[in-house]
């Protein structure tokens, strides 16, 4: 048996490479919009790919299935309530699929989506039991799927309890492999862990341990993981048409006008960038998610990287949200790169509070703010900036922050596009403020929250 695992650890996404070496043929599933390491594997593993299975249709990454199946013949596998515009073979609950000596029986598992669909993957050279079993985005380790991308929350939260009761009826001893680790915005509790095991997930998983379906739908419901801000776009692509390759992006001399994205890291972006761009380092984590927030409503970006293979990995991740349209590349030095942004250090944030001459904006998650407070701050999430900049005071300078400074950054970038006095606390963030009692923790927040989360 072939069976190889894939994470993108920008996205927090799993995919899976599954098939018979003595057969020479495999299947890929829930494969990403770069196919090339699949294709890669196959060859090296000497296998032919002859399908994909698709567990449900993607609301946060762009599949694959469409290269795959346009510039490689591969015949693509789908819950026929996923109801696709593209050529597909139906699953169906309890069918099978056989490559060689190993068999994929078909669990429809609704909740998440109404299409999702498990695999219970069997050796049948050791057994005909399920030895492992691919759960998609219905059981993650230490957590079950948000159920409100797709239906109303508690019509999903009733599907998927009834969907994880059907596979606690597996053995202890299956193996669990999900299609997301932490990163993704499909759990809120997940673990970095790549898999897990039907026991242990019985045992020590929260959303188990919840045995009755209010109890279960009461909890799951209240979902407060910001949505991915191309959701509909994404599940269009991938319900829609075979999507192929994304055109070569090409190198320019100057942004033209156009809207720019600098993925160069923070400090070089506040060196010198070109006026107007806006800040997401494709060195940080959950880049291209990032970059998705930002990018939500903006026309085709040109990127500005430091070198061009900075430049192709900004491009891959942004491709695997959406992005497929580009306007170009910038690479170092940029004749353009004329505006600064001077980040604030603690000490100095502390005289300047102390002056009462800059608003401090938070700019965590709702869900942050209320567990750990800021008092005397203004509430803007980064992801809002820019909808929320108006809001925001203009009669003294801005000081964003977060829980330790890359939010801040990227929030500060966006309201400087858009005309603000703002500079960022990169090094450092909230804990360090209460804990240097840089603010008052107990003290009334005076400011209106202008939070739209």
């Amino acid at each position: 048996m072939l069976f190889r695992q894939f994470v993108d650890d920008d996205l927090g996404c799993a995919s899976y490479l599954v098939g018979c070496e003595d057969a020479g043929e495999a299947v890929v599933v829930d494969p990403a919009y770069a196919i090339e390491h699949y294709l890669d594997e196959a060859e090296r593993r000497e296998v032919r790919i002859v399908r994909v299975l698709e567990t449900h249709t993607h609301a946060d990454h762009v599949s694959g299935h469409g290269r795959l199946a346009l510039e490689h013949g591969v015949p693509v596998s789908v819950h026929p309530l996923a109801e696709p515009d593209y050529p597909f073979d139906p699953l169906a609950d309890g069918g099978e699929i056989r490559v060689g000596n190993v068999s994929l029986r078909v669990i429809h598992t609704p909740g998440h989506r109404p299409e999702h669909c498990c695999f219970a993957v069997a050796d049948r050279t050791r057994a005909d039991e399920p030895w492992l079993l691919l759960t998609g985005d219905s059981l993650f380790v230490g957590d079950a799927a948000r159920p409100d991308l797709a239906v109303e929350a508690r019509e999903g939260a009733g599907g998927l309890f009834r969907s994880l009761r059907r596979l606690l009826e597996l053995a202890d001893g299956v193996e669990v492999y999900p299609g997301h680790v932490a990163g993704s915005l499909c759990g809120k509790g997940m673990s970095s862990k790549a898999s897990t095991t039907i026991g242990f997930e019985r045992r020590f998983n929260p959303a188990l341990a919840l045995a009755t379906v209010q109890a279960f739908v009461d909890e799951s419901a209240s979902v407060s993981t910001p949505k991915p801000p191309n959701l509909e776009r994404i599940v269009e692509l991938n319900r829609g048409p075979f999507l192929g390759a994304a055109p070569h992006v090409a190198e320019l001399e100057g942004s033209g006008g156009a809207a720019v994205l600098d993925v160069r890291p923070f400090d070089r972006f506040a060196a010198g960038h070109v006026p107007g761009a806006l800040s997401v380092p494709v060195s940080g984590h959950s880049f291209a998610t990032k970059a998705g927030f930002v990018l939500s409503t903006a026309p085709a970006p040109v990127i500005h990287a430091s070198t061009r293979s900075e430049g192709e990995r900004a491009i891959s991740g942004l491709r695997s949200v959406g992005f497929l349209e580009l306007a170009g590349v910038l690479v170092d030095p940029v004749a353009e790169a004329t505006a600064t942004l001077v980040p604030v250090e603690l000490a100095e944030l502390e005289a300047l509070l102390a002056a009462g001459t800059v608003e401090l904006v938070d700019v965590r998650e709702a869900d942050e703010r209320a567990e750990t407070p800021l008092p005397e701050s203004s509430h803007l999430p980064y992801r809002l900036a820019g909808e929320g900049a108006g809001s925001l005071p203009t009669d003294r300078a801005l000081v964003t922050v977060c829980e330790s400074g890359p939010r801040a950054a990227i929030a500060a970038s966006i309201l400087a596009a858009h005309g603000l006095d703002a500079r960022p606390l990169v090094h450092g963030g909230v804990p360090d403020l209460l804990a240097r009692g840089t603010v008052e923790r107990t003290s009334r927040i005076r400011h209106e929250d202008v939070s739209h989360a």
